[in-house]
């Protein structure tokens, strides 16, 4: 290479670099499984949740807005807010985006039923961990290390025999049943890539 070659060549700009591809939306994945298991507008009797829409209820709505709402406020909910408040709510509480495909789903789906401390302390005793409901660096690295699709399963199995304890069980088991059912279907798809 000649001298004005080296000279022209060190003042050449170098070739773009591309930007590394987006790391995908769990959370988008996710919701679209949330919404349907939990449909629309229902105010049940023998729910302690009383009226609730999208899975939202009305003490949830009354929380997130910071004032009291009536039913017909949680009948009113859109679509919109109800992610907003799935992703403030339960999605960041339980870590959503720092948890591997599948397992974020599990943890997710039981998170809006139960609450995020519990899905989060049954997520523990999966990975072997101390259950004291909070997602901290020595639960995500035994959740990294382990299998997803295990972590599923040990999960959705132990939801499960938990929820058949419960009053409602009588009333809600065959729905609280099916639910995790396909959620653990769709979170093996998820975690098996």
């Amino acid at each position: 290479m000649s001298f004005w070659s080296r000279i022209a060549a060190a003042f050449k700009r170098p070739a773009p670099v591309e930007a590394p591809a987006p790391v995908a939306d769990r959370f988008a994945a996710c919701i679209p499984i949330i919404l349907r298991h939990e449909g629309g507008y229902v105010d049940h009797p023998r729910d302690p949740g009383g009226a609730t829409n999208l899975g939202i209820t009305h003490a949830t709505l009354a929380d997130w807005r910071g004032r009291p709402v009536t039913k017909a406020d949680v009948r009113a909910l859109t679509v919109d807010e109800a992610k907003q408040i799935y992703r403030a709510k339960y999605w960041r509480a339980i870590h959503g985006d720092d948890l591997p495909a599948g397992v974020d789903l599990a943890v997710f789906d039981f998170a809006v039923n139960s609450g995020p401390g519990r899905a989060i302390r049954f997520l523990q005793a999966a990975v072997g961990q101390g259950q004291d409901g909070i997602l901290g660096p020595r639960t995500l690295a035994a959740v990294q290390h382990g299998s997803a699709a295990e972590i599923v399963d040990a999960i959705c199995t132990r939801r499960v025999e938990w929820l058949r304890t419960l009053p409602g069980w009588v009333t809600f088991g065959g729905g609280w049943s099916r639910r995790v059912k396909e959620t653990r279907e769709e979170a093996r798809r998820m975690a098996l890539g």
